[in-house]
């Protein structure tokens, strides 16, 4: 167990014993000066990444033009997959990239459902990100028949302690014989909570239910095993932690067990069995590539592929000790330095529990947080009702910044330089 100080010569002493500390040079940082804490929103450039970019649309695109489409870009979806799956747990062949987070949501929890017609129930919780939750309730009315009085149930599991932890408790009462899915995130974005995979997918399938997870704010960041937990479905996205880039494409898994026995309900050409038989009939294509619908967006799909190389080659278990170690760290700070201002801790303690991000609360965390951003050089991000999050991506965030951050966000309400920003929330947070 490391012991840690407020000094910053310990910030640079922990430094000089990374060992993923030479990764940071693999990414864009035209300002040293800037304090980074939004990774597990948006994740740095890539170097990689941006010279694959400009290889794409000069050669791939530029000169290529459509012959690109053998030449690496039609096996895209399947090729990347294969690469995201390396990180989550899962044997090739169960991993697509397509689209996004929300439409492979609905792709997937809609084959789920209507693959067990008779159970009506789905189980979800109120730490779930509210587009999964407005993609649930778009799913419950567009499956419910009035008619027939056949209505889908969700319901949501509430916390225990302050909004930091799902009650389990509640969540195992609520899985019965009638539930047709559990679907949850994985890491939760406000607080940061782990969820036991091995236990809520047992859990679910002792009562029957399937289980798909929302892998969005843990990829990239920590271990996963989605095949040895015997996971069915789950999706993420990669322009956090996997630093795709703005709007990067999402993924999605199928599990081989069930993938024959799922059907999408978006019957598009890139999964159709043999597109360029341009036949009139549908017929689904083998294993997850029936998930697919349109076409790709090549630029943005093969950039990302180049941006996953610094998380591929790290190693996800490098990186999960580094996340622990600046979790931990950032909370002792947070009780060391900022607890005597009125902040808390809204995230686990236990590291075990936490992903790599951690939110500090604050009755004027919006306040304090615009004035981090535009005052301190500092880049975190604000959810409601009072949470500052802080993400520590491992690859590219040091120690020194991490005591740097906190020492800026101490200034702030120190100084009272909060104060002078109105309450009213900007479009974005």
């Amino acid at each position: 167990m490391t012991i840690f100080n407020t000094s910053s010569d310990f910030a640079k002493q922990l430094d000089t014993l990374d060992p993923l500390a030479s990764y940071r040079e693999r990414f864009v940082i035209t300002d040293p000066d800037l304090i980074y804490l939004d990774g597990n929103s948006l994740g740095r450039m890539p170097k990689s990444a941006a010279e694959c970019a400009k290889q794409v649309i000069d050669e791939e695109w530029g000169v290529d033009l459509i012959r690109g489409w053998n030449k690496g870009w039609w096996d895209a979806p399947t090729r990347i997959g294969d690469k995201i799956g390396k990180l989550i747990g899962a044997e090739a062949g169960q991993v697509i990239v397509t689209d996004t987070v929300s439409s492979n949501l609905f792709k997937l929890a809609t084959a789920a459902l209507t693959h067990q017609p008779n159970k009506k129930r789905i189980i979800t919780d109120i730490f779930n990100f509210p587009s999964d939750l407005y993609i649930l309730q778009g799913i419950q009315h567009l499956l419910s028949d009035t008619i027939r009085s056949t209505q889908y149930e969700v319901i949501r599991i509430t916390a225990t302690d302050n909004d930091i932890t799902p009650n389990i408790i509640e969540l195992e009462s609520a899985i019965n014989a009638n539930t047709a899915l559990v679907t949850l995130s994985h890491v939760v974005f406000k607080s940061g909570y782990i969820y036991d995979m091995r236990r809520i997918t047992e859990l679910a399938h002792n009562k029957g239910a399937l289980v798909l997870w929302d892998l969005s704010h843990s990829v990239g960041a920590l271990p996963i095993e989605l095949d040895n937990c015997n996971a069915d479905l789950a999706i993420g996205c990669t322009y956090k932690y996997l630093n795709g880039g703005p709007g990067a494409p999402a993924f999605l898994y199928v599990n081989k067990k069930i993938q024959e026995k799922l059907t999408s309900p978006i019957w598009g050409w890139w999964g159709q069995k043999n597109p360029f038989d341009f036949g009139l009939d549908y017929q689904p294509a083998d294993g997850a590539r029936r998930f697919l619908a349109g076409t790709q967006p090549m630029i943005s799909m093969l950039t990302m592929e180049a941006g996953i190389e610094p998380t591929l080659q790290a190693g996800m278990d490098a990186i999960r000790a580094k996340s622990i170690l600046m979790t931990d760290y950032a909370s002792f700070l947070t009780d060391s330095w900022l607890a005597p201002f009125g902040f808390s801790l809204g995230s686990p303690r236990d590291s075990a529990m936490r992903g790599s991000h951690i939110s500090i609360r604050h009755a004027d965390g919006y306040r304090i947080n615009r004035a981090l951003i535009e005052e301190m050089n500092v880049i975190p991000d604000f959810r409601e009702p009072d949470n500052i999050r802080l993400g520590f991506a491992p690859l590219y965030l040091s120690f020194s910044d991490i005591w740097q951050g906190f020492d800026r966000i101490k200034r702030v309400v120190e100084e009272k330089r909060y104060e002078k920003y109105p309450k009213q929330k900007l479009l974005v947070t």
